[in-house]
């Protein structure tokens, strides 16, 4: 591989590194030769996978901590530098939903759960910025490195039913862009903040909304199907290459961007 798309022996760090899409991002850049620090709440399930990557005889690291606590992060972070000194990439993918943050199309705006908005904003909005403003420090070593952030599609194009989701993944695409002029004008260009925006990926976690059980697609499933151009869900594998060349210096004039892994769900007008 070219040395300008290579990230072996680069270090990451990836919050949410157990959930679906970031158990394979680890795996993928322990793999390309990355050294993986997995950072999560559930420290068993991190060192699980941990060891399941150094059974295959790449590197990773556990780091436990819950993403929307600065004291949480800050001993990660003192655990980190133990091992290391700098940090040249951060992955933000810890995120999520929560059911009284949706509004399904029996139910009203009265029947928002307030509690579980704060939890879904806290945990996509908060849960990307603490860890950036606490690890921030790492990558003044030699004031270079990439920051990633995960969007979504419901970011720039408000999805039913997933109000508070929505809303936490525009402020995310809002935070990248901020952030990435903030880094240049302060510490010069070499911090670079960009986010990838995955489309409709099918998952374990939403196949019952998509599917039925005799695999035909759902009412949901078929208005997204039908809104994209490549008339297919994604595979969780094709966010890989857009992840690992953010993750190298083949991207280095690359910052500010909200990059869409969508099949041209993003550029389809339904005409």
């Amino acid at each position: 591989m070219s040395k300008l798309f290579s990230i072996k022996n680069k270090v990451v760090i990836i919050t949410g590194g157990t959930g679906v899409l970031g158990t394979i991002i680890s795996k993928y850049l322990a793999n390309e030769g990355a050294h993986v620090g997995i950072l999560g709440r559930r420290l068993e399930n991190v060192e699980n996978l941990v060891n399941i990557i150094k059974a295959e005889g790449n590197q990773a690291f556990a780091l436990e901590a819950d993403v929307t606590s600065e004291a949480s992060l800050e001993a990660a972070m003192k655990n980190f530098k133990t091992k290391f000194d700098k940090l040249d990439i951060l992955i933000n993918a810890a995120g999520g939903n929560m059911q009284g943050a949706t509004i399904t199309p029996n139910q009203t705006l009265a029947d928002t759960n307030v509690a579980e908005l704060k939890k879904v904003m806290e945990l996509n909005y908060l849960g990307s910025f603490l860890p950036t403003k606490i690890f921030l420090p790492l990558f003044m070593e030699d004031k270079k490195g990439s920051i990633i952030n995960i969007s979504s599609m419901s970011a720039s194009r408000p999805l039913t039913r997933v109000m508070g989701y929505s809303s936490a993944k525009a402020a995310i695409d809002n935070l990248t862009k901020w952030l990435s002029v903030e880094f240049n004008h302060k510490y010069g260009e070499g911090i670079r903040v960009n986010a990838v925006a995955p489309g409709f990926f099918l998952t374990k976690q939403n196949e019952a909304l998509l599917t039925n059980q005799d695999g035909s697609l759902t009412e949901r499933g078929k208005q997204i199907i039908e809104s994209t151009p490549m008339g297919r869900f994604g595979e969780p594998n094709e966010l890989l290459g857009a992840m690992h060349w953010l993750c190298s210096d083949a991207s280095k004039f690359v910052t500010g961007t909200i990059i869409p892994i969508d099949g041209g769900f993003s550029a389809y007008s339904g005409v």
